[in-house]
């Protein structure tokens, strides 16, 4: 029995020349119009399909589900500074209680005694911490971030993009996400 899942529903994972994703976090998919474009315009291979077949008058194919382009992208060595990213870092939870919710981002040393907006300097605060803190020292209310904010890495966001996989992970792309976790005996 053919399970038909509607074209919206049918991404395609986008793999770098090496079949590592180009993002884990938001991981790298393309809309099937990208993919299809994609392969017309002979940048990517195809590595897998869904159980589906596209059609126009002249011409039908499977619908990709795993394209891996032909040239290789070289990451960028320093991910940009941006509040996603700061929140990524930090695993998406307070640094100071470990709270989940209402997440804003709070300057450690605020920026009224002279603290600056960096990676060095800012850390992901649920809105209630953030407010206790307002712009007081850590040491002057006692409200130290449970580890010092730092420049991650692209890898270290990668990392920690993997603990927050999407809503949907077709299983075409299961070997393309987590080939270099640790397998079970």
């Amino acid at each position: 029995m053919t399970v038909h899942v509607s074209l919206e529903n049918s991404p395609a994972l986008v793999l770098n020349a090496d079949f590592r994703p180009l993002s884990y976090y938001p991981l790298s998919l393309w809309s099937w119009q990208d993919a299809i474009k994609a392969i017309f315009l002979d940048r990517v291979h195809v590595v897998s399909n869904y159980d589906r077949v596209i059609k126009s008058p002249s011409f039908e194919m499977l619908l990709p589900s795993v394209v891996s382009l032909k040239d290789y992208v070289r990451p960028a060595r320093h991910p940009a500074f941006t509040r996603f990213n700061v929140f990524l870092r930090d695993k998406f939870q307070c640094q100071y209680c470990g709270a989940r919710d209402e997440l804003t981002f709070d300057h450690v040393i605020p920026r009224s005694k002279g603290g600056r907006t960096t990676w060095e300097n800012v850390v992901a605060a649920c809105a209630p911490c953030n407010l206790r803190k307002a712009n007081r020292l850590p040491r002057e209310i006692k409200m130290f971030p449970m580890q010092e904010p730092f420049q991650p890495t692209v890898h270290d966001l990668h990392n920690n993009g993997r603990a927050f996989p999407p809503n949907h992970l077709h299983t075409s792309w299961l070997d393309y996400l987590y080939w270099d976790i640790e397998l079970e005996p």
